[in-house]
């Protein structure tokens, strides 16, 4: 069911929420729920991207391809700017301060694509409570084998654009996330990528006005150092935007 943007404009009494979008599917699944829930007015979308590579966090999405996608949908976006090699001191640094600019606005919820990862929840309520926002997750304890296929079932089309190189072969990456995807990971693999195991480029569905057009590049391996002086290493796919519809 398309999503009738002009009924999800701003309305009186609703509760002003911004959205924490990562670009991928569960974020798609999360706020496709919100939107048709009539007490929540998502009036934005939250993002943060590396400044040194113009990328969304994690995922590795070009910037421009984030602000295509949020054009689809209908929403403003707003991002947040990391340096290069962030710590754990300035990424809180900065989203308290971006955080609290939306509270000056009257936003006063928060929402979230997170599952079932008990920490991560609890760490997001914690820094969202001290502002005086409330944190809210839709998709919270739903079994990921169901909602994956949810997904596909409502219409949604994605892209995996980054697989953990320890979990994954880098011919998962730039795949259809579609039932074949889903076939072909291992058992021990969560079918939402949960623990990390891979991300995804949500591009189509029922929240869009249209596609975000792209077109694949090339899949590239990256490392990262970890604190116990390994690496985690990465393969992500280069997606391209395209320049018209």
């Amino acid at each position: 069911m398309k999503i009738d943007h002009e009924a999800c404009c701003p309305r009186e009494g609703s509760i002003k929420t911004f959205f924490n979008w990562s670009s991928g599917k569960d974020s798609a699944l999360a706020l496709y729920s919100l939107l048709r829930d009539r007490q929540y007015n998502v009036a934005t979308l939250l993002t943060t991207v590396n400044e040194h590579y113009g990328r969304v966090s994690i995922h590795g999405l070009r910037q421009e391809l984030l602000q295509a996608q949020a054009q689809a949908i209908g929403l403003p976006l707003q991002t947040i700017s990391l340096p290069h090699e962030v710590t754990n001191e300035v990424y809180s640094r900065l989203m308290k301060e971006q955080v609290m600019a939306l509270c000056r606005l009257g936003y006063t919820h928060a929402a979230f694509g997170d599952i079932f990862l008990e920490d991560l929840r609890a760490y997001r309520e914690a820094q969202l409570a001290a502002e005086g926002i409330k944190a809210i997750f839709p998709l919270w304890g739903r079994n990921t084998h169901d909602m994956a296929r949810q997904f596909i079932a409502a219409g949604f089309k994605a892209i995996v654009v980054s697989v953990d190189a320890a979990k994954l072969d880098a011919a998962m990456a730039g795949r259809n996330f579609d039932e074949l995807f889903l076939s072909d990971l291992p058992a021990e693999a969560d079918p939402c990528g949960e623990y990390g195991e891979f991300h995804t480029f949500c591009y189509d569905g029922p929240l869009f006005r249209y596609p975000v057009p792209f077109d694949k590049g090339e899949t590239v391996y990256r490392e990262y150092p970890l604190n116990d002086g390994q690496a985690a290493g990465f393969w992500y796919c280069d997606l391209l935007p395209r320049s018209e519809l």
